[in-house]
């Protein structure tokens, strides 16, 4: 099947197959949810969570280090908050 255009121009789209419980699927369908929509979405939320999650765990030692050091220091230039 040949990619199809979206709502978005110049995006790119490629047919999956997916598989989904049949009652969620059935109760989907009946609220006109746009499965195609809805399982992008969720896709999507998917990735940015797991990008976000690689990302604190390959900057898992800078933190602790930064929070080490405000702990032991305090804030950097805190004597110029005027809050």
């Amino acid at each position: 099947m040949p990619p199809t255009s979206s709502s978005s121009p110049g995006v790119l789209r490629k047919a999956t197959n997916v598989s989904l419980g049949a009652a969620l699927l059935a109760e989907a369908k009946s609220l006109r949810i746009n499965i195609s929509q809805a399982a992008e979405a969720g896709v999507a939320n998917a990735v940015a969570e797991k990008h976000a999650a690689l990302w604190l765990e390959a900057n898992h030692l800078a933190l602790e280090s930064s929070n080490a050091y405000v702990e032991n220091n305090g804030l950097p230039l805190a004597r110029y908050r005027s809050f």
